[in-house]
């Protein structure tokens, strides 16, 4: 502790200090330290150029440096900076919510916004607990969620997260959870099919409700496309129809989780939107809504049940910066250019597109074991042998080699040895969805190139 008092003592804080690091158990990688940012591409202080290949966490949906967005902000600061949503309303608030709800479609007619992904994660939770209380239901605590998945970095969304790498702290200080196998479709457990595993986790969820007592289950939470955990994991179209039939049996609430795969990324505004007979009950965006500009997040609700809480209980939800009417403009400037470039269709071509450059090099290059996603959210698995799908041993340091080789090559890349190396490695191949088709040729250039770079250490 003395030691601990005189280095707190002797720290002076500086411009260019160390006072904004915060280590992981991995430092190996220096970051480069961005100036400016335009279109897909981030501009370092020394003036070199990188794709953002992964959109940062798959955030930056419209790209860089979109000078409307910036003047809507300067604008609505002007003109009103902020309005506390407990005490008043403001237009901003009203047309934005308005607009999600239509994209979104009938069933979620209402919508809450917030500051992120965990915060509107944290109020779908608040909100179904509440109406259980409110209805008389009020065993339903249990939350069920799949492992491996991830739902945000607060510790009640860290609870229902099943990641260790994440999570491995909350033991005995966390929110209620079971966590069931996620419908994985690489390296499937027990020489089965994706399709034949799909509906053995279909079946796990029932044991799992059947255990515990319906009456105590609140919900299942669920990525339609799986995020930071799972590198873009799609489950087959059954899976999706038989977590609705069996969540519907037992009078179980559903949560999409589309922090990271919603507002666009799949090519159709919703994840969800794939699945028209199996739609949640909630679903929560968050990134992409935003863009990168502002921090913004949503939650979408049935008008039904909050009408009806509302007449109950009520429903006390706010952070102080929840709806923030700078954070709102931002919101409508970033969907009226969706509008305007079809970058929700375009995530679809475009991403077809990428797909098939990506699978051409995969062909080139078999260290690449699988690529899946939709639209323009897709993941590049690593793997030493593709015929059994053996991860590369730790010593081989492939996460860490690839990130750094990828900026010697013009590439920030989001990557993660998920589990330590149990569920794989990979990198998000998701750039901001008005890429172009040269634009792509030139990625997957500089990754083929950075690629063979860190074949050429083994």
């Amino acid at each position: 502790m003395t030691d601990a008092i005189a280095i707190t003592r002797a720290f002076r804080a500086e411009p260019g200090g160390p006072q904004d690091l915060f280590y992981s158990a991995s430092n190996k990688v220096p970051l480069p330290i961005i100036e400016r940012a335009e279109g897909i591409w981030l501009i370092g202080e020394d003036g070199k150029r990188y794709i953002d290949v992964s959109s940062g966490p798959v955030v930056s949906n419209v790209g860089h440096g979109r000078a409307e967005i910036a003047d809507r902000m300067a604008r609505q600061a002007r003109t009103m900076d902020f309005a506390y949503s407990r005490t008043s309303r403001h237009r901003p608030n009203m047309e934005l919510t308005a607009r999600l709800a239509a994209l979104a479609g009938p069933g979620y007619e209402r919508v809450t916004l917030s500051s992120g992904g965990s915060e509107a994660m944290e109020s779908a939770i608040k909100f179904l607990r509440t109406y259980a209380l409110a209805k008389g239901m009020k065993a339903k605590r249990t939350i069920i969620s799949c492992r491996p998945s991830y739902h945000g970095g607060t510790i009640g969304t860290l609870s229902i997260t099943g990641d260790d790498a994440y999570a491995n702290f909350l033991d005995g200080f966390s929110v209620p959870s079971v966590k069931i196998p996620a419908p994985v479709t690489y390296r499937v457990p027990g020489n089965r099919n994706a399709e034949e595993y799909a509906g053995d986790c279909v079946q796990a969820l029932e044991d799992a409700i059947v255990a515990a007592g319906p009456e105590n289950i609140l919900c299942f939470v669920f990525e339609p496309v799986g995020g930071l955990s799972t590198g873009c994991n799609v489950a087959p179209d059954a899976f999706f129809r038989g977590v609705h039939a069996v969540c519907h049996k037992y009078g179980i609430w559903i949560v999409h989780d589309e922090i990271l795969c919603g507002s666009g990324r799949t090519g159709k505004f919703l994840a969800s939107h794939h699945y028209p007979d199996a739609l949640p009950d909630i679903v929560v965006l968050a990134k992409g809504l935003g863009a990168g500009y502002a921090p913004l997040a949503a939650t979408l609700m049935p008008a039904a049940m909050v009408d009806e809480l509302a007449e109950l209980t009520g429903f006390n939800v706010s952070h102080t910066y929840s709806a923030n009417p700078v954070c709102c403009a931002v919101g409508l400037a970033v969907l009226d250019i969706y509008e305007r470039e079809g970058l929700v269709e375009k995530a679809a071509t475009m991403g077809a597109y990428l797909k098939g450059r990506l699978a051409d090099l995969q062909q080139r290059l078999p260290m690449i074991g699988d690529i899946r996603g939709r639209g323009m959210l897709m993941a590049l698995e690593f793997v030493a042998d593709p015929a059994t799908k053996t991860s590369f041993p730790p010593e081989a340091d492939v996460i860490d080699k690839v990130r750094m080789l990828g900026l010697d090559h013009g590439l920030m890349i989001y990557a993660r040895r998920t589990a330590g190396g149990k569920n794989g490695d990979w990198i998000m191949v998701s750039p901001p969805m008005c890429i172009t088709e040269a634009e792509c040729d030139d990625l997957v250039a500089r990754l083929e190139a950075t690629l063979k770079a860190f074949l050429a250490t083994l």
